[in-house]
């Protein structure tokens, strides 16, 4: 699958957790740029590329992965919370709010991508 595209019947890359959305990312650490490049498929399914300047060190890369979501959502960065995959390149991320405006913001900005 190519970065920011997405078959019509293929699952997006979050699901609802509760009173969140939980939302699957492959990052890139120590790239040039930071940046959402679309979507990949991963082992775990379809994930959000991401790609972030700082190391994979002393969670450096997870803040600078939280820090790039919330902005990329216009979020404030208090409503991210790193999930699972903490030493991993593919992380869950939950995100707190009202999970129909969080899924209009995911679903436009990716659709802003293509």
């Amino acid at each position: 699958m190519t970065a920011g595209t997405r078959k019509p019947d293929s699952p997006p890359p979050w699901r609802h957790g509760g009173a969140c959305v939980i939302v699957r990312v492959r990052i890139t650490p120590k790239s040039s740029i930071d940046a959402i490049d679309g979507i990949e498929t991963t082992a775990e399914g379809p994930a959000l590329k991401a790609r972030v300047r700082a190391i994979p060190a002393e969670g450096e890369a997870n803040a600078a992965l939280l820090k790039l979501l919330a902005t990329w959502l216009g979020l404030g960065r208090s409503s991210l919370r790193l999930a699972r995959g903490g030493k991993s390149r593919v992380k869950s991320v939950e995100i707190t709010g009202d999970i129909k405006e969080i899924e209009a913001r995911l679903a436009e900005r990716l659709a802003g991508l293509t």
